[in-house]
């Protein structure tokens, strides 16, 4: 599942629609990606897994910025040309080594969903962890009893069986016969758990209805994230297919140069302003290897795209 740890720009419309089991908690509209596109209104979607910013007026620029990439996440104050300072939404993020800043201001200076929502649905995304991975030896058990999650039943309990996963041996081939061996991905720490089931008709039995039980959840998914914004209007809790349908796969020399704009490497910016020729104004000396006309454009222009 890619959606919550992965930090993604100008994705084409079939990463951009919900996945299994993936809910829009918030959507707002008038939302500045403040970082790397100022002035251009846009759509801020808050989902239980991720949130979503896309161009209202070109849908093919647009970022996913998974939870699980969040270092941090706070508020602002930015100053605005022709208004007083507004608060801002402030997202610091790593994947794949990088860091990356985004900056978000709701054009409605009288609304601060778009960093409420965030805020909350972020803090339950934490405390919900269980949900999504494995837990070795956590505080699951009170007064001999298995502490139940929202939304978790249990469909079956079973006595007499030996957890095999401590032991010194390889499961697949160990000396305690039959064995039921769960494997949990890389995303999960690649964990191989064996239990021993006696006699060998109950492990059939039980090994029968965890697969059963692991198909019904793959097609809905719980992920334990919960949220209940501040306003009482209800949300649309898929995309509408109908305001992406300009949005066409994009090779990915073609994504656009601007993801150099949210680029964070750590250091604070003293950098000494110098006169710009493509804009002709003093600005903030630019980073090795980037232009003004990368960071100037919303989407590349035809040009540089046949150049490349």
């Amino acid at each position: 599942m890619w959606q919550n740890n992965e930090v993604r720009f100008d994705i084409s419309f079939s990463q951009l629609e919900m996945r299994l089991g993936e809910v829009i908690i918030d959507k707002l509209e008038n939302i500045e990606d403040n970082k790397g596109n100022a002035g251009d209104r846009g759509r801020l979607l808050i989902t239980n897994l991720r949130i979503i910013w896309h161009s209202s007026g070109y849908p093919r620029i647009n970022l996913s910025i998974g939870y699980n990439t969040f270092v941090s996440v706070t508020t602002r104050a930015v100053a605005r040309v022709f208004s007083s300072n507004t608060q801002a939404l402030y997202i610091l993020s790593s994947f794949r080594s990088c860091r990356y800043e985004f900056l978000f201001i709701n054009l409605d200076p009288k609304n601060n969903r778009h960093y409420t929502s965030v805020l909350g649905v972020y803090r339950s995304y934490i405390s919900s962890k269980l949900y999504r991975e494995i837990k070795l030896r956590g505080a699951i058990i009170h007064d001999k009893r298995l502490t139940i999650l929202p939304q978790e039943n249990i469909h079956s309990t079973l006595n007499g069986v030996w957890n095999l996963s401590t032991e010194q041996v390889n499961i697949r081939t160990s000396k305690f016969g039959p064995t039921l061996v769960i494997v949990s991905n890389e995303g999960s720490g690649g964990y191989v758990l064996g239990f021993r089931i006696d006699p060998i008709e109950k492990l059939h039995l039980i090994h029968k209805e965890i697969k059963a039980l692991l198909a019904t959840y793959n097609k809905s998914p719980i992920f334990g994230v919960e949220y209940t914004p501040e306003h009482n209007a209800p949300v649309e809790r898929k995309i509408d297919l109908n305001e992406f349908s300009e949005i066409e796969e994009i090779a990915e020399d073609e994504i656009s140069n601007v993801l150099g704009v949210y680029f964070n490497d750590g250091e604070e910016s003293n950098r000494i302003p110098v006169y710009n020729n493509y804009v002709g104004l003093m600005v903030e000396e630019l980073k090795e290897n980037t232009t003004m006309q990368q960071l100037w454009e919303l989407i590349p222009s035809t040009s540089s795209q046949n150049t490349k």
